[in-house]
């Protein structure tokens, strides 16, 4: 019977509270560099950044379990393909804003 449930969720308490302290520092680290304006506008926007996709990382690992699963893997590739969407919009809609100069 606790074999059973162990399968159902297989994350463990201690993956969690790991998982959640993670991901508070991830948020707290943006927001204390922001707060006192630690380095120039440029550096702050890349540490978002990459504080947001480590964040998204530890999520991915921690509470949705993404490597635990002995199943073929499409949830990677559904993830990945989101990725390459998300970054193919964001990439055009930057490239076309900066026209926008050029044609006001």
């Amino acid at each position: 019977m606790h074999d059973d449930h162990s399968e159902k969720h297989p994350g463990s308490t201690v993956s969690y509270v790991i998982g959640f302290l993670l991901s508070i520092v991830l948020t707290i680290i943006p927001l204390y560099v922001v707060l006192n304006h630690s380095f120039s506008n440029m550096i702050l926007v890349y540490v978002i950044m990459i504080m947001a996709v480590l964040q998204f990382l530890i999520q991915l690992v921690f509470f949705m379990h993404i490597r635990e699963s002995e199943e073929p893997h499409y949830n990677i590739l559904a993830i990945a393909l989101g990725i390459i969407f998300v970054f193919a919009i964001v990439a055009g809609s930057a490239w076309i804003m900066t026209f926008n100069s050029q044609v006001q």
